[in-house]
């Protein structure tokens, strides 16, 4: 026989039931002998507001206090896709996946991967219709080190040949692979957005054209790199670190720093305003085959119906996020299982009726200059007239009474994912980023709160009334052989009821 301490370790000796140590203590006084403990406090309301510094060649540097040990620092250009006009197709997509690779200080990205590393730090970059973002999440130690490498990615990229082939070929790779994915959603977005603004802005191409790959080289980088990776189209953004170091890290390595493609006139800079054409994309395709397997999806066709709302900028964008959130909706079986999101009116209306829908979900994509708020739909091929139907209904329905109890759902609803979503350090700092270089300030998460609270159901009717009057932007996806027309949709959505016109109806 062993004592129990020495059978199971030392711990197993231990008594956690008594409390023997401080006997006589109450729960509420504090323990005698333990040091007093300081928490951290921020001190006063400067320590909540987004501090912007602009500096003397144009550079915007923004940056929001956090306590912790690592901080997020990032440069966010004004440059996307939408900005391609004058270009060859492709060129932020290319771009995007040369990011972090040789510059003039770093031989490869391994040696930038290194240089991260010895400050617990991971990189990224993501390019969108307008802005083109490199991050960097590292040790608040290692500042200088992040700034001065953003500043070397950004201004100083060598790409070599062999960086423009292997950018050639994941490129051609993600093309593909965006094709034969089961959820069309990342193709269909494309589709919409090339109906609703027809070879103008937002309506360009994100992706590169397979037929684009092999023409864009480096003299084309350089030169749209010329016209729009300038000082005065920049913010450096951080989160977790003092706003004076940063301003003198970025006064070091950005101010005055000669970019590798020279310094010349920026005469190709295209400021055009967004123009809403509305229209419709198809593309028909054999989506049998999709997802194969155990369990395969079975074939659907999607239809994706858009109308333009507003830019970001306006007073009616918050009445616009709370109506995307009133509709909400998701697929039949999304993440959560089935009923997640169940008040609202996608799930109430659409799902919740009409077992052989598939996917019901209101999406809100906006912009400097304009914005557009669509439903995706997805069902049997032989269903998707009833289907352009329920959709059709449900936009026209946005327009009737707005009852108070989910008025105040979605509302509550949306305040709850904003600071839900504010809780990530990379999410506040791509927020800080992006309201600085649209608008040289930030709107805080507690008046953006109070934005939402004085949303009224009038409010609602108002915007969407507005959004009716305009000609509907469609994307389809799949077997189309029973969609109706882009006329007889565009009739359906004048119609009181969303219903399609009786004729198509009968001939059908």
């Amino acid at each position: 026989w062993l004592p129990l301490s020495r059978r199971y370790g030392l711990a197993a000796g231990r008594s956690y039931s008594g409390g023997g140590a401080y006997p006589g203590v109450s729960l509420t006084c504090p323990l005698p002998g333990v040091p007093k403990a300081v928490f951290a406090a921020a001190e006063g309301r400067e320590r909540f507001e987004t501090r912007v510094t602009v500096l003397e060649n144009g550079l915007r540097v923004a940056s929001q206090n956090k306590f912790g040990q690592f901080c997020t620092v990032g440069l966010l250009i004004n440059s996307g896709s939408r900005h391609e006009a004058k270009y060859l197709s492709g060129i932020s997509h290319f771009l995007e996946k040369l990011a972090f690779s040789s510059t003039a200080q770093f031989g490869s990205k391994d040696e930038i991967l290194l240089t991260l590393e010895k400050h617990g730090g991971i990189c990224d970059c993501q390019a969108s219709r307008d802005t083109i973002m490199y991050a960097v999440s590292a040790d608040a130690k290692g500042l200088d080190t992040v700034v001065h490498l953003l500043a070397d990615v950004a201004l100083q990229p060598r790409l070599s040949d062999e960086e423009i082939e292997m950018t050639r070929a994941a490129i051609r790779f993600e093309l593909e692979d965006l094709n034969m994915r089961p959820d069309p959603e990342p193709l269909l977005t494309e589709m919409i957005h090339a109906a609703a603004y027809r070879d103008n802005t937002v309506g360009l191409n994100r992706f590169c054209p397979v037929e684009n790959t092999d023409k864009i080289d480096r003299e084309i980088l350089h030169s749209y790199l010329r016209s729009y990776y300038t000082p005065d189209r920049m913010v450096l953004a951080g989160v977790g670190i003092e706003h004076e170091q940063l301003v003198e890290c970025a006064r070091k390595h950005l101010l005055g720093a000669e970019p590798v493609w020279g310094s010349g006139q920026t005469e190709d800079v295209d400021r055009s305003v967004a123009q809403y054409t509305g229209g419709i994309v198809k593309v028909e395709k054999d989506m049998s085959d999709v997802s194969l397997g155990p369990t395969p999806i079975p074939e659907l066709t999607h239809i994706m119906i858009g109308l333009e709302s507003c830019s970001f900028l306006e007073e009616d964008f918050i009445p616009f996020a709370v109506l995307n959130m009133m509709m909400g909706g998701g697929g039949s079986f999304s993440a959560g299982g089935p009923g997640k999101g169940m008040f609202t009116r996608l799930y109430l209306n659409v799902l919740n009726r009409h077992h052989w829908m598939y996917n019901a979900t209101s999406y809100h994509h906006s912009y400097e200059d304009t914005g557009l708020l669509c439903i995706h739909a997805s069902a049997d091929p032989k269903q998707v007239r009833e289907m352009v139907e329920i959709i059709t209904r449900e936009f026209i329905l946005m327009a009737g009474a707005v009852g108070e109890v989910e008025l105040e759902r979605a509302k509550t609803q949306l305040k709850s994912m904003l600071m839900m979503n504010l809780e990530s350090r990379p999410v506040i700092f791509e927020d800080v980023g992006r309201q600085v270089l649209a608008t040289n300030t930030r709107k805080l998460p507690q008046e953006l709160c109070a934005l939402i609270s004085q949303v009224k159901s009038t409010d609602i009717k108002r915007v969407v009334t507005k959004m009716l009057h305009k000609k509907p932007a469609v994307a389809a996806l799949g077997d189309l052989t029973d969609l109706p027309t882009y006329e007889h949709i565009q009739a359906a959505l004048s119609s009181k009821d969303g219903r399609l016109p009786r004729m198509y109806r009968l001939f059908r």
